[in-house]
Formats: C-alpha cells, structure tokens, sequence
C-alpha cells in the first residue's frame, strides 16, 4: 500500500466524518476520553499487579528470622495495593489477631478505591454514545425531511441523501464506540475483579501467617525456658 492509498482513505474517512453531522464531535472526543481511559487503567493494572505467592514467602521468610523491619522495606519497595496492605498488617505484627485482621481490611478497603477508578467511564461512555448516536439520527432525518417539505417532488436527491447518511453514520459511529467501549470495560472489570480476589487470599494467607510463626517464636522462647531451667536443675546438683 502506497503513500496515495493511505491518503485517499484518510480523506474518505474525513469526509465520512463530516457527513456524519455535528454529533460526530462529541463522539470523537468520547472516544478519545475512552482511549486514555482503558490505556491507562491497563498500564496502571499492570505495574501494580505482583506475584503473590513469591512476594508472600519473602515475608514469612524475614519474619521467621525476626526481621520485621526487612519485612516492612520488601513491602515498601514493591508497588502495587497488596504490597501496602501487607505493610499495614506488618505494622500491627505485634497486636492481637482481631487488630491485625481489622487493620488488613481497612487497608484493602482504601486501597480497592485507585484500582477501581475511572473504569465507569468507559460505561458512561458506553451508553452514551449511542443515544448521540441516535440524536445524529434525528438530526439527518429532520433535515431530510425539511428539504422534501420545501422542494416537494422537485427534490434533488442529492439533498435527501445527505440526512441519510448524517443518519446512518451517526447511529453507525454510535454503536461501534460503544461496543468497544463494553469490551473495554468488560476487560478491565475482570482484572479489577483477579486483583480484589488475589488480595483477599493475599490477607487471609497473611493472617494464618502471622498465626503459625507467633506459636513458633512462643514454642521456641519455651523450649530454651525449659532448657534453661533444666541446665539451672543440674548445676544445682
């Protein structure tokens, strides 16, 4: 394909656009707020998806050695909303379980807020566009109509096949963004939806964590208590 064919159709669109009538720029502008949208979502999405199961044993592996402050830096150099509230938990380490388990939650709870933000417009986005859709219909109809309502048979096709095709691109422009728009916001829902539930398991597995090594350091501490007693036993022998 030659540098005049790539003309030739951006003109053609061009002026597929123009015979679309006013409500095409609005239209042209919903879809670029829609492209930056998804595009950013999707980076954002990606930069602060992490592995979670890998990010987990590195926590439980520094605090199996009582390296709490390790701990807290792993979570404060990974990005991402799991991170933050496995630092959230690790803050609250040595509280009760019920005060760990509430701060995990009120942590997931402000963190849910920036992964779940500007994905509605998309949907907005996604009805809207047809009704403005359907408006560029009106609007071709009614000028169609006026013209044959003021010429009468001598009408010149011409001018009727203008609101036609004011008609029929608008309603055409109108439902293809919005059906992309829906596969857009179908799209990012679901990862949104992957992520909340990789940070629920991501706190529960935390809790069960911070469980099972407190009874180790509290089995340890009682194993060199006995110890210590028992060598105490001896010497006093």
């Amino acid at each position: 394909m030659n540098f005049a064919s790539i003309d030739s159709i951006h003109v053609e669109l061009f002026d597929k656009f123009q015979q679309g009538g006013v409500v095409m720029w609005p239209m042209f502008l919903m879809s670029i707020a829609a492209l930056a949208a998804f595009v950013e979502r999707v980076l954002f999405l990606h930069r602060n998806q992490i592995h979670s199961r890998k990010f987990l044993a590195g926590i439980e592996n520094s605090l199996s050695k009582g390296r709490l402050v390790e701990a807290l830096t792993v979570c404060q150099d990974t990005p991402g909303p799991a991170a933050a509230m496995v630092k959230a938990g690790l803050m609250a380490f040595r509280k009760t379980d019920d005060e760990i388990r509430e701060a995990v939650r009120e942590a997931a709870v402000v963190e849910l807020g920036p992964i779940k933000r500007r994905i509605g417009v998309l949907a907005a986005i996604a009805h809207a566009a047809p009704l403005f859709g359907l408006l560029g219909t009106a609007i071709g109809l009614i000028d169609a109509f006026s013209q044959y309502e003021e010429q009468g048979v001598y009408l010149n096709a011409g001018f009727l096949a203008t609101g036609m095709w004011q008609a029929l691109i608008s309603t055409a422009t109108g439902l293809a963004l919005s059906a992309v728009c829906v596969l857009g916001h179908h799209f990012l829902v679901g990862r949104v939806r992957s992520m909340t539930h990789e940070m629920e398991w991501l706190g529960q597995e935390l809790i069960v964590s911070f469980v099972k090594i407190k009874a180790d350091a509290n089995l340890t501490v009682q194993e060199e208590k006995e110890e210590d007693e028992a060598a105490g036993s001896e010497s006093e022998e």
